[in-house]
């Protein structure tokens, strides 16, 4: 069947979002008392969902309380420091244009993506926007979020594409039966190797998107 829908993962793949994580993980971890992480650091831990990261970043902190500091930092910072990547505000408007139904799938909390995909111009192009809240909490590489968006666009795996940037999307996409695509890192990468894991294409840039998804 062809692909008339597309998921998309966010920090990463749509917006650069790593210097405002690393800002709300640095104050989360400065609250008890340990030192800054370089940015470079931070980003090697990001795609698994927020309690992970702190988990990994501010061990022995108190979980739901790690979470909430980072989050009431989160909430005042992030608008201001996430920023688009190349290609993306002139590629999904396009998508929608040529009649393609889009998604975002984030393991950030949901509320704080919407905020984002609206402040960044996105909102009108997305028909649905999911995060852990929407699964009953089940994080990416869990595949439920990602069946919950296609439940909602009303299409099937065969009829849909996956885009993500790290080896978890690989993992989510797998684990949905759903093709994925990876987009280049803006920085020198910084997730763990595929480790065996291949996706069905590494695209050369996001706009590569419209040479591989014609109208409908």
């Amino acid at each position: 069947m062809p692909i008339s829908a597309v998921l998309f993962d966010f920090d990463g793949t749509l917006a650069d979002s790593f210097a405002a994580i690393t800002a709300s993980t640095n104050f989360t971890r400065e609250s008890y008392g340990l030192p800054a992480l370089p940015h470079a650091t931070v980003r090697t831990y990001v795609g698994y969902g927020l309690s992970q990261l702190l988990r990994d970043l501010v061990p022995g902190a108190p979980a739901d309380e790690a979470v909430a500091r980072y989050r009431e930092h989160h909430e005042r910072t992030m608008v201001g420091a996430t920023t688009l990547l190349p290609g993306v505000g002139e590629t999904v408007p396009e998508l929608v244009r040529r009649g393609y139904k889009l998604a975002v799938c984030s393991n950030k909390r949901v509320e704080f993506t919407r905020r984002l995909v609206a402040a960044l111009g996105l909102a009108p192009h997305f028909a649905h926007v999911l995060g852990p809240d929407d699964v009953q909490q089940r994080a990416k590489p869990d595949p439920a979020m990602v069946l919950e968006g296609l439940t909602r666009l009303s299409v099937s795996a065969n009829e849909s594409v996956y885009i993500g940037d790290m080896v978890v999307d690989v993992q989510t996409a797998r684990a949905a039966n759903v093709p994925v695509w990876l987009v280049p890192p803006d920085a020198p990468p910084a997730a763990p190797p595929l480790e065996g894991e291949r996706p069905n294409r590494v695209l050369r840039s996001f706009a590569e998107l419209l040479e591989l998804l014609p109208h409908l």
